[in-house]
């Protein structure tokens, strides 16, 4: 009978500590994924204040086209995208030296080829000019003579000062401005007749205040939008990214996000018809 009993005791000293030993090797299991997941790499993304592709929403989080696309795609890579804005004259400057990781933000891959590590595009965007309501300007050739606002190191900078554009004729005065919300402002106060930028960006700023501007029906250009990397960067990771674009378009998440913010949203993934 004693022997029963001490078999017993053996048996439930020997069943506790194998839960103990089980409850330990979860608790062990549970803190290596929680470390995984704290130790995740961040993708460190340089932009600016552009909407719709980045902004701040109401919590003074960032938002738009580009966020959204970078924290699903970036996500599908195993990294955590972290946006960052930076002086937008300095960006290259900002990425040679590290400080961050890609340049994001309705970047135009035309024209600048040679300058970075680029993925494929993942939209395209349309430079327009867009003038008063009542203005004159119905055509570029109506430029002539006129003064014309743009954001500085923008393609539509890079359009009017080149002169290798035949259709853009000699203007009075180019106003390029750091601030790409005070080319608006020159506007409607009668500075400039006319501003140049993404039309996707002038739309959502006659949204957002209630303007009431006209877009010429003749664009400056079509251009692709990408990520950009340092020419030093030797990882590899645009063109891990060009994939992950080519997986999002095949299966929708692509024209789902694009279709929070604009409207056609069909219309800016037909990357094939952009200027290469």
């Amino acid at each position: 009978m004693k022997k029963r009993n001490s078999f017993r005791r053996i048996l439930t000293i020997g069943v506790c500590t194998g839960l103990l030993f089980c409850i330990s090797g979860c608790a062990g299991q549970e803190k290596q994924m929680t470390d995984q997941a704290e130790t995740r790499p961040q993708m460190i993304i340089g932009s600016d204040n552009y909407p719709p592709f980045n902004y701040e929403d109401a919590d003074g989080k960032p938002a738009g086209i580009d966020v959204d696309l970078a924290t699903e795609a970036f996500d599908r890579l195993g990294y955590d995208a972290v946006f960052t804005y930076i002086d937008w004259e300095a960006k290259k400057q900002f990425l040679e030296n590290g400080d961050i990781d890609c340049i994001w933000g309705s970047f135009s891959i035309d024209g600048r080829e040679n300058q970075y590590h680029w993925t494929t595009p993942y939209m395209i965007s349309r430079q327009v000019v867009a003038v008063s309501k009542d203005s004159d300007i119905y055509t570029l050739a109506d430029l002539e003579g006129k003064r014309v606002a743009v954001q500085s190191t923008t393609k539509p900078e890079e359009i009017f000062a080149s002169h290798t554009d035949e259709r853009i004729p000699e203007l009075a005065e180019i106003f390029s401005l750091q601030n790409r919300e005070l080319i608006y402002p020159f506007l409607s106060k009668g500075y400039a007749d006319a501003v140049a930028a993404h039309e996707t960006a002038i739309l959502q700023c006659m949204k957002d205040y209630d303007l009431e501007y006209r877009i010429l029906e003749e664009p400056l250009q079509t251009v692709g939008l990408g990520v950009a990397f340092s020419k030093y960067d030797d990882r590899g990771i645009e063109t891990e990214l060009s994939q992950v674009f080519e997986d999002m378009r095949e299966d929708g998440t692509l024209e789902e996000i694009l279709e929070n913010y604009l409207e056609h949203p069909e219309d800016y993934l037909e990357v094939d018809t952009c200027e290469k």
